[in-house]
Order: structure tokens, then C-alpha cells, then sequence
């Protein structure tokens, strides 16, 4: 089987369906399988994603998320032998001449239409034809499935929910020894709160920095910082007015779109991590903290406490109230702090790429099996008449 990935948004971004597909054809070069991978990327990419027997590099032209996309790329794939195509980032050539797998990541776009750009609406408002058109869909969640049933009449039996994982790289360290490095590389101190993903307003930062306000004036915890790592995104500005309105300027630290060394760091010497989206399609991040064994906070909405089960604290995103109340507990009790550790590690080891990269495949070969039946049926009522 010949499978083409296209991966040309690595290019663009680092974070998020970047890592997905990553971490995705890693595990699919892990598993020393017979079927070969190409994989699309940009063309100012030069080196190949990765260099293993099977996983064979092509340059394609077509611009990410441009409304040339469309015209260019169905043109550019004729010219490769491919038995699917998978698209990781929603969108796939909608007029392919094979058969295609799309992953469709969250409806935040749906959920929240006035947070888009004009390009990204444009982009996302293909949708609709997407999920038509594709053979097969990946979820990473039974919350997303449920969001593209009731959202955009999606078949149940077209959709497949597919678990993402923390990278390998995310593990416990010795705490004492990396904290002191996260000082030294980032001048945190000892205690410190850590919030990770892009500064936009799905992720609900200024609700954060509201109740971390609270929690200041309300709990004291006037040593504690609350750390930000993540790139900037739509209506950054709002979230550093809020810093100024709100006098936190001392005890907020943006530190910025971080390598995963880094970001291992930062997860292991957090007194805990929180996550207040409004919506998430899976959410990675709490995933990764608890592989970390950092307590994490997580909104009790979307896909969220799907992941994390019992093992995160639940908040209500829009009180800052439960949010400054839970980060205060995960500060100050020690034995709620010790439990949530311990349960936050066990839910981490029940997701994991390489499981992810066997039920891809299986959507893989099950789409090329029901393309084959399909095929011998016309056959056969061809001949018939």
C-alpha cells in the first residue's frame, strides 16, 4: 500500500497538528511496516521529516490554507501513484483521484466563528465538503465524533476516534534538581504555575489571568508566578492589556513558543498545570503535564474530561472563582497534590502513538477494502446487464 501524508503545514507551524503528524509518522516508521509513506512537504523544507526505509520525501508547491489550494494540489498529486491519501489538517483536495482520510481536530471554528480570521474562515469553511467528500474520518475524541454528528450530519459509521498521546520525551525528572534548572534557563522560581498552548481567545487566558488575580489577592500565594509558554495568536493584545489592568505584570511570565526539552522542564517543576479552555478537540498539554506527574487543572467542557478522567481537578471555564479555588488547593494541600500525581501518571500510560498508529492504519486498510467491494459490486451489476 502507498500512502501519501501530506505534512506541508510543518512548515508553517510547529505546535498542534504539526506534532500530530509527527508523532504520527514516527510511530508508523516504529512499526516496520511493508507499506510505503510519502510524505508531502512544503517546498521550502528542504531536509525530509524523516528518513526511514519506507517513508519517501515529495516536494509539493500548492500554498497552506490559500484559496490557490484547491487548484493546485489535485493537479500536483496526479503525478505520484498513490493508493490514499491522508490529510492531518482538516482539508483535503477535495476533487482527489483516490481515495482520501481526513483529520478533523476540533469544530472550534463552529463553536466559535467570531475568533477566525477572514483567511481562516474562508480555509474552514470548506468543511462541509470536507467531510463529504472524505472516505474515512479521524477524531481524536467520542466529543468531537458527537460535534460532527450534530454540527455537520456527519454518518456515526464514517467517523473513527483515534486517541492522541503524550510524546515519549514527557516523563517525571528529579524535581529539586529541575527546578533549579527552570531557574536558571527561564528565572522562574521554586513555585510556579504553568499554563501551555497558543495565546488566543479559545484558550481563555484572560479568564486565567482573572482568577490567578483572584488567587493572589484572595488566597495570597504571593510568591507564586504564573508562567505562560505558547506562541502568540488572534487578539494577543488582549491578553497583555489584561496583565497591565489587572497589576501583573511582576508575576506573569510570557516565555514564548518553547522547545519539548524545554517544555519537559517547565512540566516537571510546576506546582501544577491548568488548562481553562473554552474548547478543545483533545488537549494534549494536560496529557502531557500528567505523563510529567504535575497536577492539572482542566475545564469541565468539550473533549477535556474525556482525557483526564478523575485524574485532573474539573473547573467551570468561566468562574474565575473555581479556577483560583482549585489552583489554591493543588498549592496548599499536599496530599491532594500527592494523589492527583499519582492518578494524573496513571491515566497518562493509557494513550500512546504507537496504539494511535495501529487503529490509522486499520482506517486505512478498511477504506481501501470498502473502495475494492464497492468496485467488484459495480462490476458485477455491470455484467448482469
Amino acid at each position: 500500500m502507498r500512502i501519501g501524508v501530506d505534512a506541508r503545514l510543518m512548515h508553517h507551524h510547529k505546535a498542534g497538528i504539526s506534532k500530530y503528524t509527527w508523532h504520527l509518522l514516527q510511530a508508523f516508521a516504529n512499526l516496520n511496516l511493508d507499506d510505503e509513506f510519502i510524505i508531502f512537504q512544503h517546498r521550502e523544507q528542504r531536509e525530509p521529516i524523516l528518513t526511514r526505509g519506507n517513508m519517501r520525501r515529495a516536494t509539493l508547491y500548492a500554498p497552506v490554507h490559500s484559496r490557490l489550494e484547491q487548484y493546485m494540489l489535485p493537479l500536483e498529486l496526479l503525478r505520484f501513484p498513490l493508493d490514499l491519501l491522508h490529510t492531518t489538517d482538516f482539508i483535503q483536495p477535495l476533487y482527489a483521484r483516490v481515495p482520501t482520510v481526513i483529520t478533523v481536530h476540533d469544530l472550534a471554528f463552529l463553536h466559535y466563528p467570531h475568533f477566525l480570521t477572514a483567511s481562516s474562515a474562508a480555509f474552514y469553511g470548506q468543511i462541509d465538503r470536507a467531510v463529504r467528500a472524505a472516505d474515512a474520518v479521524i477524531v481524536p475524541s467520542e466529543s468531537t465524533l458527537h460535534d460532527l454528528v450534530a454540527m455537520l450530519g456527519v454518518p456515526r459509521s464514517k467517523i473513527n476516534v483515534i486517541y492522541e498521546a503524550a510524546a515519549e520525551v514527557f516523563v517525571p525528572l528529579p524535581i529539586a534538581e529541575t527546578r533549579a534548572a527552570v531557574q536558571r534557563e527561564h528565572g522562574l522560581p521554586a513555585s510556579y504555575i504553568l499554563c501551555v498552548g497558543t495565546i488566543e481567545p479559545r484558550k481563555n487566558i484572560t479568564g486565567l489571568l482573572h482568577a490567578f488575580a483572584l488567587l493572589r489577592s484572595r488566597y495570597g500565594a504571593p510568591d507564586t508566578v504564573l508562567a505562560l509558554a505558547g506562541g502568540t495568536g488572534w487578539l494577543y493584545d488582549e491578553v497583555t492589556e489584561t496583565v497591565a489592568r489587572l497589576g501583573l505584570k511582576d508575576s506573569v511570565r510570557f516565555l514564548g513558543r518553547v522547545s519539548d526539552e524545554a517544555l519537559h522542564k517547565l512540566y516537571v517543576g510546576a506546582r501544577c498545570h491548568v488548562h481553562p479552555a473554552h474548547y478543545e478537540g483533545f488537549g494534549l498539554p494536560p496529557l502531557e503535564a500528567m505523563a510529567c506527574g504535575t497536577p492539572t487543572i482542566v475545564s469541565n467542557v468539550s473533549s477535556l474530561p474525556e482525557v483526564v478522567q478523575d485524574a485532573a481537578l474539573l473547573v467551570d471555564p468561566n468562574s474565575h472563582e473555581e479556577i483560583a479555588v482549585a489552583m489554591n488547593r493543588l498549592l496548599t494541600d499536599d496530599a491532594l497534590h500527592a494523589e492527583m500525581r499519582q492518578k494524573g501518571l496513571q491515566r497518562a500510560q493509557c494513550f500512546s502513538w504507537s496504539r494511535a498508529a495501529v487503529e490509522t492504519l486499520e482506517v486505512y486498510h478498511n477504506v481501501l477494502a470498502q473502495r475494492a467491494t464497492v468496485g467488484r459490486k459495480t462490476v458485477s451489476a455491470t455484467e448482469e446487464q
